[in-house]
C-alpha cells in the first residue's frame, strides 16, 4: 500500500518523528457530490420528526353544520374547524409521522469518509500527535495541552480559534479527558470508531492522538 509522509508532534507543539499515512485512506481524490451525499443523509438520519399539526379530523368541535346550506344569504359551510376558518385545522402542515431517512450504502460512507480524511491533508489541517495524557480531570491542563498544540507551525488556531477548532479523535477516550474537555466548546473529543463526515467538516483541523491505533482502525473502517 503506498503511503504519504506526515509529521507527528508532541503537545507541546515539537516535530519528534513522522508516519506513514495509507493513501488509500488519506490520499484520495475530491469528491464533492458524494460528500454532499452522504452527509446529507447522515443529517437527515439524524433527524427526530416532532414538528405536528392538527387537521380539520383531529381539532375539536364543529360536530355541526354552522347554519342551514341555503335561505341564510351567508357562505355554504359544512364545519367551523374547516381550515378556513379561525381555529380550524392546518391543511398540508408538518405531521411527526413524516419519515425523513434517506438510505446510504456502507461503501458510500466509507468513501466519503476517506475523502473528508484525505481533504484534511490537502489543506494542511490534520496533525498528528503522538500521545495525549491527562491525569486527571482538569479544563486548565486541557486548555495548557491545546496552547502547546498550537506552538506548532500551521496550527496556531487550534489553541486561538473560537468555534469549532479541532476534532480530536483518540482510540479510546479515558474519563480525565472526557471531562477536561467538556468545558470547552471549541473543542470536541471523540473515539475513533464513532466519528463520521459530518463531524470531521464541522471542526477546523482535525487532529490524530496515538496515530498508529487510530489510523489502522481508519484504514480498517475505509477499506470494509
Amino acid at each position: 500500500m503506498k503511503s504519504l509522509k506526515a509529521k507527528i508532534f508532541n503537545t507541546k507543539g515539537k516535530d519528534v518523528g513522522e508516519f506513514d499515512l495509507p493513501e488509500a485512506v488519506f490520499g484520495v481524490s475530491k469528491n464533492s457530490a458524494l460528500v454532499h451525499q452522504v452527509v446529507t443523509a447522515m443529517q437527515a438520519n439524524a433527524r427526530t420528526p416532532v414538528a405536528h399539526t392538527k387537521n380539520r379530523a383531529e381539532v375539536s368541535g364543529g360536530g355541526r353544520k354552522p347554519w342551514a346550506q341555503k335561505g341564510t344569504g351567508r357562505a355554504r359551510h359544512g364545519s367551523i374547524r374547516s381550515p378556513i376558518w379561525r381555529h380550524g385545522g392546518v391543511a398540508h402542515g408538518p405531521l411527526k409521522a413524516k419519515n425523513y431517512t434517506q438510505k446510504i450504502t456502507k461503501s458510500m460512507a466509507a468513501k466519503a469518509l476517506a475523502v473528508v480524511l484525505s481533504s484534511k491533508v490537502q489543506e494542511g489541517r490534520l496533525m498528528l500527535v503522538d500521545e495525549m495524557n491527562l491525569k486527571e480531570p482538569k479544563t486548565k491542563d486541557a486548555r495548557a495541552l491545546l496552547t502547546g498544540l498550537g506552538a506548532a507551525k500551521g496550527f496556531g488556531e487550534v489553541a486561538t480559534r473560537r468555534k469549532h477548532a479541532a476534532l480530536i479523535v483518540v482510540d479510546k477516550r479515558s474519563p480525565a479527558m472526557k471531562k477536561s474537555f467538556s468545558n470547552m466548546s471549541n473543542v470536541l473529543v471523540e473515539e475513533v470508531r464513532n466519528i463520521n463526515p459530518v463531524e470531521i467538516l464541522k471542526y477546523r483541523y482535525l487532529v490524530l492522538v496515538s496515530p498508529e491505533e487510530v489510523v489502522g482502525t481508519l484504514t480498517t473502517r475505509v477499506q470494509k
